[in-house]
């Protein structure tokens, strides 16, 4: 196979050792394609970050580690940062909804109340099944480095990397202390997996007890937000009467965005304690109104005079 170039399309090749392995007994060459990290929402540590793309499957914080610190030695690495990990973040993450949920209360308390939610939510979770993850095929990794001098050291260490041929080995975990390795891959990946498969008894237990009294908590939750807004007047003062029916939001999502609107409402309501009585909000929504109006005539009424006088105006036939 011929060399890869230094660089392709804005990317810093670095190729990696692939050892050999019982299934498959030679040495090979894995090519790390690395860039500084430019993303569309910038932040302000990306000027500490480099962008992988191509990672191999079996890639691990150790394994990056271990490469990294072949290249520019310890103390560089700080942390990675897998594709998947990004996109759970992405997906658990509400900052905007739950900034808003959280408005009302204050900051300790809310951040309490956060750490509760997420422990319970974890505790009714059951563990996971696989020791180790295996990476979709050319997979991307953001590496989070000490400082911004690191990453230019980094990239300088690859265009180096193509001139000695002496290339970082991949999965070679005992160099530079590197701690405890990454669980093993193969068939004692696979038995693992299957006797995680099949829980204990007081683990399983465990698990749905939490499960069944965090479920009962955001029905009773639900409910509670449910009745309030059943009891809560429009902004014209009037109630809707139900009859039957559910008696909560059918989802979370429903839940949260009625919780939502109920904030909302009680930050407006105290914006407008001045005004008490609803009839008097009416009359000053409709005062406001009409001065809008009457400011929109009297500028058209100065744009014409202004026409008028500068000879410009031509009047309709």
């Amino acid at each position: 196979m011929a060399p890869c170039p230094p660089t392709i399309g804005g990317f810093s090749v670095l190729p990696v050792t692939i050892p050999p392995l019982p299934s498959f007994p030679r040495s090979v060459l894995h090519y790390l394609y690395v860039r500084r990290n430019a993303p569309k929402i910038p932040a302000v540590d990306d000027s500490r970050r480099l962008f992988l793309t191509n990672v191999p499957v079996d890639a691990t914080e150790v394994h990056l580690r271990i490469v990294f610190a072949t290249l520019v030695g310890v103390g560089r690495f700080e942390s990675v940062t897998f594709e998947e990990d990004r996109r759970e973040s992405r997906t658990d993450a509400q900052p905007a909804q739950a900034a808003r949920l959280s408005a009302h209360s204050k900051k300790r308390k809310r951040e309490n109340e956060e750490a509760e939610r997420a422990a319970e939510e974890a505790a009714a979770c059951l563990p996971s099944t696989w020791t180790r993850p295996l990476r979709k095929s050319g997979s991307t990794a953001v590496v989070m480095l000490a400082d911004e001098k690191s990453v230019d050291q980094v990239l300088k260490a690859i265009a180096k990397v193509h001139k000695s041929k002496k290339y970082p080995s991949w999965g070679d975990v005992d160099k530079f202390g590197a701690g405890k390795a990454p669980p093993p891959l193969g068939s004692n990946w696979l038995k693992a997996h299957n006797r995680l498969s099949y829980p204990d008894k007081d683990t399983l237990q465990t698990s749905i007890d939490a499960f069944s009294v965090l479920f009962a908590k955001k029905e009773q939750e639900a409910a509670e937000i449910a009745k309030r807004m059943r009891n809560e007047p429009d902004e014209d003062g009037f109630v809707t009467v139900t009859r039957g029916g559910r008696n909560a939001p059918a989802s979370k999502n429903e839940a949260e965005e009625a919780k939502r609107k109920m904030i909302e409402k009680d930050e407006k309501k105290k914006e407008e304690l001045t005004d008490f009585y609803r009839f008097q909000m009416r009359e000053k929504k409709k005062e406001e109104q009409a001065e809008l109006l009457k400011q929109f005539e009297e500028d058209r009424k100065k744009v014409w005079a202004m026409r008028e006088k500068r000879g410009k105006f031509v009047p309709k036939s």
